[in-house]
């Protein structure tokens, strides 16, 4: 493990310090499970990468670990990653960079601006929708009342990869007063696949956006999330499957992390054509710092 450089990069940020951190490891080839898992607990970032070896053509082998388990996706990682391998890897401006992951091969188009990338997006797995909660029992656990959800619209399970529990509420103060009984939410989450809590509102800080929103994944050890990628992929085909914009197709800007001080901006494209969607996640990527384990 000696000599094993790294990279720290800021995903869906538009300025350093701000977005979802991520740990990139480009050389990861010689690395055990083990010491993949015991290298992110020691980083303890929401994720840390490892690239294994690649080629453009037949993509690059990725693995994601939280502090405490290895993903088959995460959003945030899989543009940080795919910025790093153009970067760092390639040295050159390519189109895409395919990211072998467990849940298949992720496209990660890339739009430069004087050779530097300047918005990278994803495509991700076609959303499947699960089943849904009643207000009266999520209400209770994210420390609302019933009027502060927007009963028009259903809470309900969504994943691309990873499943999240998509709620909508009101307004951004309701969104602001959310406090997360973990226990609750345990109880309440059990019978689903999904261990996480997206919640949103349609009032923005800035005007030109469109969405705010927040994650919650305490039984994942992640008390909040301030830019997750998977579960913005969720939410937008959520908004196509429900017409949540009246149409079968969205362009939208989504903030995310203003309360925990990381603020960040998502963008989000998907569109329902025949039965299906297809789900795009954006944002840019910062670099903040290199390094190596020794």
């Amino acid at each position: 493990m000696s000599n094993l450089s790294f990279y720290l990069v800021d995903v869906f940020a538009e300025t350093k310090y701000a977005g979802n951190q991520l740990a990139v490891f480009p050389h990861s080839q010689d690395l055990s499970t083990a010491q993949m898992q015991q290298i992110a607990k020691e980083l303890n970032f929401s994720e840390t990468t490892f690239v294994l070896g690649g080629s453009d053509r037949a993509g690059y082998d990725v693995r994601i670990f939280t502090p405490a388990q290895e993903l088959p996706f995460a959003g945030h990682p899989t543009l940080g990653t795919a910025f790093v391998i153009q970067q760092m890897l390639l040295g050159h401006p390519v189109e895409q960079v395919g990211l072998n992951l467990a849940v298949g091969q992720i496209p990660v188009t890339i739009a430069y601006h004087q050779h530097t990338p300047e918005v990278l997006w994803m495509e991700q797995p076609a959303p499947v929708f699960g089943p849904t909660l009643t207000a009266a029992a999520i209400a209770p656990i994210l420390s609302l009342g019933l009027e502060d959800l927007d009963l028009r619209f259903p809470i309900q399970e969504v994943s691309t990869g990873v499943p999240f529990v998509i709620v909508p509420l009101k307004t951004l103060d309701a969104l602001q007063r959310i406090r997360v009984n973990a226990e609750q939410l345990a109880q309440v989450l059990s019978p689903l696949a999904a261990k996480a809590v997206f919640a949103f509102c349609p009032e923005t800080r800035d005007r030109d956006r469109q969405f705010s929103a927040r994650m919650f994944a305490p039984l994942l050890g992640i008390a909040e999330d301030p830019a997750t990628g998977s579960a913005n992929g969720c939410f937008a085909g959520y908004l196509v499957r429900h017409r949540y914009l009246q149409t079968a197709t969205i362009q939208v800007q989504v903030e995310q992390g203003y309360e925990i001080g990381r603020p960040s901006l998502l963008r989000l494209e998907a569109e329902e054509q025949n039965g299906a969607i297809a789900v795009r996640v954006g944002g840019k990527v910062v670099l903040v710092a290199k390094g190596e384990f020794v």
